[in-house]
């Protein structure tokens, strides 16, 4: 009987430790982007739009149109190659910040077993975009996708989740 119950115990604290792995694996820790962080994001903001201003005689300005047709310019032109990875995630970060101000969401930090992310999160939802690597994984492959329809699809995934404003 003993070494029944041994057994019997021993079987369910590996079902508990298998359990107790898989939910640890599954945390995702959220957190707003510390000072390094927002330090770096400007940072990569700034040599593009230096990268656009030497190159093009343009600068970003917020405006939805002309910004999402000036990184276009800068993959057109080739003055953003796929094996140029800083400035395609630096690409990220423009698009990201017209994302945001077009959904209303804010950058925080998505941490998973996968390891550390920049990401735009929707309200206090699990609602997440990941616009650093959007361009650049497209473009690494060869993908051409224009950056207007990166930027639509995007946009609408959220857009689809969130409600319906009263009155409209």
């Amino acid at each position: 009987m003993f070494i029944k119950n041994s057994i019997r115990l021993a079987i369910l604290l590996c079902c508990y430790w298998v359990s107790s792995t898989s939910l640890a694996e599954q945390t995702v820790r959220i957190s707003e982007p510390s000072r390094v962080d927002l330090q770096f994001m400007e940072e990569q903001r700034q040599s593009l739009q230096d990268l656009a201003a030497s190159n093009l005689g343009r600068q970003f300005s917020g405006d939805k149109e002309r910004d999402l047709a000036l990184l276009q310019a800068l993959l057109d032109e080739q003055l953003v190659r796929p094996d140029q990875v800083r400035e395609l995630q630096a690409m990220g970060v423009i698009m990201g910040d017209l994302l945001a101000d077009d959904l209303g969401m804010h950058w925080v930090i998505y941490e998973d077993r996968q390891g550390r992310s920049r990401a735009l999160r929707w309200q206090e939802s699990d609602n997440y975009l990941f616009p650093i690597t959007m361009i650049a994984r497209r473009r690494e492959v060869g993908n051409t996708t224009p950056v207007v329809e990166i930027y639509q699809k995007a946009y609408d995934i959220i857009d689809e989740s969130r409600p319906a404003l009263p009155f409209q």
